[in-house]
């Protein structure tokens, strides 16, 4: 028999848990609603329970905590999920199975499986970022996950506005943070319809492409990565692509080198398996 691997894709909608083979094999996969602690996890044993894995890869929903000098290192944070606050996730996984335990966040996971299995292969960096209900991302430099104090948090970095727009901005925390002017939700509030209802030459589309890609320079400024790879339901509007590309183009002005546009600012190629694909990735790395 070989070995088996667990991954636990931990979202604020759903958990994805699957189990692998060494070969990345899918052998079974399950998708259980978010609800509260004991029930979601509940379910989440209920499916380990059965299989012998010798190690788990979680990629979970945010703010958690990733710092394992920290007295809550393996906690969902400061999350507004219901329950979720202040959760210890990785000590109810270690409670239950006495085994090696990956953990970090869903978008690092996504940016893992990305640079080993998907669009950035051959690289040793890349930053994935999703774009959808909110903005997140996850950075590989030199093929490690990074992580400081705390993890990564490239959603809400501020920036300048675009002259034509007014509105007022969606983050709680920030308000005209990416996430509170490009983020789902803000395309609905600006427009009174969700974003995949918008004409593909609608402006709102040149307005999005001007904030992303004024986070493309800033994220090429400070992390230079070889590639930044882009998901997430709103990435789903192809023709973000080519307008992020030429806005990028005026706002960086030449200031720096990058490669070619289209290999530097690309579309996720593993699509909605990055983040179970990193985290069994990560969970055969624990052995």
């Amino acid at each position: 028999m070989s070995m088996l691997f667990g991954a636990i894709e931990a979202g604020g909608t759903k958990f994805v848990c699957a189990v692998s083979d060494k070969e990345l094999n899918i052998l079974e996969r399950v998708s259980i609603p978010t609800t509260v602690p004991e029930e979601t996890m509940a379910e989440v044993f209920a499916f380990f329970d059965k299989h012998d894995v010798v190690s788990i890869g979680v990629g979970s929903f945010g703010p958690i905590d990733v710092n394992k000098k920290s007295k809550t290192y393996g906690y969902v944070t400061t999350t507004p999920k219901k329950g979720w606050t202040n959760y210890n996730f990785l000590g109810a996984l270690k409670e239950r199975y006495d085994i090696p335990v990956a953990w970090t966040t869903d978008v690092n996971a996504a940016a893992y499986g990305e640079l080993k299995k998907g669009a950035a292969v051959g690289k040793d960096s890349c930053l994935y970022l999703t774009v959808g209900t909110g903005i997140g991302g996850g950075v590989v430099i030199d093929g490690k996950i990074i992580n400081g104090y705390g993890h990564p948090e490239v959603g809400h970095i501020i920036v300048k506005r675009h002259p034509e727009d007014t509105y007022e901005g969606t983050c709680p925390f920030h308000k005209d943070c990416l996430e509170g002017v490009a983020a789902g939700p803000s395309l609905e509030k600006r427009y009174g319809v969700k974003g995949h209802e918008l004409e593909p030459t609608h402006k709102a589309w040149e307005i999005e492409a001007y904030y992303l890609a004024q986070a493309i320079m800033n994220y090429t400024l400070v992390l230079s990565p070889e590639m930044i790879i882009f998901g997430g339901g709103v990435m789903k509007q192809q023709q973000l692509f080519p307008l992020m590309r030429e806005s990028y183009t005026k706002q960086v002005n030449g200031y720096v080198a990058t490669p070619e546009l289209e290999d530097y600012i690309v579309p996720c190629a593993l699509g909605d398996n990055a983040g179970i694909t990193g985290c069994l990735l990560l969970a055969m790395e624990e052995i």
